[in-house]
């Protein structure tokens, strides 16, 4: 007896046949539904930004690993256990190889780990600048590099995804467009300030230097922090170019380029190479940039 309801032994068979359908109708719904949802390619990135230019082109269709969080220096940075883990399950690696540490150490036991991926050079095509014994890694910082590393990822989720190539394109193009209009942006908001100098602790910026007529004086040289000559020279230098700022980023520490604006009565600022956000983020150092050059 169930409440009211009597079953008599016929009917009890009947109804737990029904009840067993029942179940197996439901699990066989869910599974089904489960099905439907399109499955996305994997991608992992070095940088943050990287993570940017992977979901501006492939949308939906994709999910994103960034190896180096937010606040990470990619010169000391130890991937986790659990990163490591969710390599496993990746499709495509994006490298920035442009001779970032991280990738320098990592790469070769990231590829040990997953022999399955496609391993991407979103460099290729961009012409390496020197930086002391070796070459300047910070590509990104230049909109029109980003554009190539763009294409570069576009050409890579097309071979690994040809069904969305047509989503993938008209992506690619409105981003490459967004990354034009960018780049339009901060040659007009830095026009006049064509030759002049500015200091940073750490010399991510030369890319951009290059590319919008500055020239950079970094305090720290090849990752190593500046000796009391170095800085001695540094500090004689602002006052004769009447520099007033340094930029400085959180990857780092800041002790000698505070001790710089000290003596030169300056001030640090923060801008960071490394955000995300690669847009918002390019339009913010830009306005930085100009309210500190002089």
């Amino acid at each position: 007896i169930i409440g009211n309801i009597v079953f008599w032994p016929n009917t009890k068979k009947t109804f737990l046949l029904i009840l067993i359908l029942a179940i197996i109708a439901t699990t066989g719904c869910t599974e089904e539904n489960s099905s439907d949802q399109p499955e996305k390619t994997t991608v992992v990135v070095s940088i943050p930004p990287q993570a940017e230019f992977v979901e501006k082109v492939g949308g939906e269709h994709v999910e994103t690993i960034v190896m180096i969080p937010p606040g990470a220096s990619p010169a000391t940075y130890e991937p986790t256990s659990s990163q490591l883990k969710e390599l496993s399950k990746a499709e495509i690696y994006v490298k920035v190889d442009s001779g970032l540490p991280f990738e320098k150490v990592w790469l070769e036991k990231i590829k040990d780990l997953n022999d399955d991926m496609l391993f991407v050079n979103s460099s290729k095509g961009i012409d390496l600048r020197p930086m002391g014994e070796g070459m300047d890694p910070h590509v990104w910082n230049d909109p029109n590099n980003a554009i190539i590393m763009v294409d570069n990822i576009y050409k890579a989720l097309v071979e690994v995804d040809p069904s969305n190539e047509e989503t993938y394109t008209q992506n690619r193009d409105s981003y490459t467009e967004e990354l034009k209009s960018l780049d339009r942006e901060i040659q007009e908001t830095l026009e006049n300030k064509s030759g002049n100098s500015f200091m940073v602790y750490h010399p991510a910026w030369g890319y951009f230097a290059e590319r919008y007529d500055l020239n950079m004086v970094p305090i720290e040289t090849e990752g190593k922090e500046a000796s009391a000559r170095q800085l001695s020279e540094v500090i004689t230098f602002a006052k004769q170019e009447n520099i007033t700022i340094i930029f400085v980023q959180s990857q780092f520490s800041t002790q000698s380029a505070e001790a710089v604006a000290e003596e030169i009565d300056g001030k640090v600022v923060k801008v960071d190479p490394l955000a995300r956000n690669y847009t918002d983020n390019m339009y913010k150092v830009t306005e930085a940039f100009r309210e500190g050059l002089k």
